[in-house]
């Protein structure tokens, strides 16, 4: 038995190009999440998955295995599931029955989340483990919609019966950080029965949480994410991300939609 931690990154990003090798506190992005996973004392193998022959590089010259991703599963509809199943596959080892997957446009998260997902995921018999983190003020109880003509009208029912006015009353509401998502072989092979089919349905049926603290991760989504994260860890005398303090500042939503 063993888990693969699996970083997923392709070449391509409309957002923002070349974001997975670029330049954050004198490092390529990828290698944060590198170290992230060749530190997780619950990971026996690292490996990566790309199209993009600049990771490929970096991957190989940090001793991870490297795996060549095909032209129709690097591109702006891909999967994760599908990416990672083809990793494993690739792999053709039958030992591995866990595959956590980092993002490699993740250069910050929490010291030691990926050994928690981990822990978790094989001590609760889950199917699979992702990483949530408060919404923060961006609550789904204050969404609204707004017509052409300015009128305002609650998202969903009335907000107002709900009878909160103020952030600190708000009951918890918590978002995909994309720090890590681990799941087991059977569920990533859609092979849990009764799973209703889905985008997520590789989740399995029984699905758990970590809850990390609100801003403690940071993806590069858009633009300013890189000035954020560029801030955070050359602020830090700490020679990896993972060993990151748990405290980088807020900016913005966790994208949930990750491009792998």
């Amino acid at each position: 038995m063993s888990t693969l931690a699996l970083i997923l990154g392709r070449a391509g990003s409309k957002g923002v190009p070349g974001k997975n090798t670029a330049d954050i506190a004198g490092r390529p992005c990828i290698e944060w999440t590198i170290d992230a996973a060749q530190e997780a004392i619950g990971v026996d193998r690292v490996a990566l998955s790309t199209d993009c022959p600049v990771m490929q590089r970096i991957g190989a010259a940090r001793g991870i295995e490297v795996i060549e991703r095909p032209a129709d599963l690097a591109c702006d509809h891909t999967t994760v599931d599908a990416a990672a199943r083809h990793a494993v596959d690739q792999l053709n080892d039958a030992r591995i029955v866990n595959v956590c997957m980092l993002y490699a446009n993740v250069p910050v998260r929490p010291q030691g989340v990926v050994d928690r997902v981990m822990t978790m995921l094989e001590t609760t018999g889950a199917d699979s483990v992702q990483t949530y983190q408060p919404v923060g003020k961006y609550h789904p109880w204050w969404m609204a919609r707004v017509d052409a003509g300015g009128v305002v009208t609650p998202w969903e029912g009335d907000v107002l019966n709900h009878g909160v006015f103020r952030r600190q009353d708000l009951p918890p509401a918590l978002i995909p950080d994309g720090a890590v998502l681990a799941v087991t072989r059977p569920a990533l092979y859609l092979e849990i029965p009764g799973v209703t089919p889905g985008p997520h349905a590789f989740f399995g049926r029984e699905r758990r949480g970590v809850v990390n603290p609100e801003g403690s991760v940071i993806d590069i989504d858009a633009p300013e994410d890189l000035a954020v994260a560029r801030a955070f860890l050359e602020s830090q005398e700490l020679p990896c991300a993972s060993e990151a303090a748990s405290s980088a500042p807020t900016n913005r939503p966790t994208s949930s939609r990750k491009s792998v």
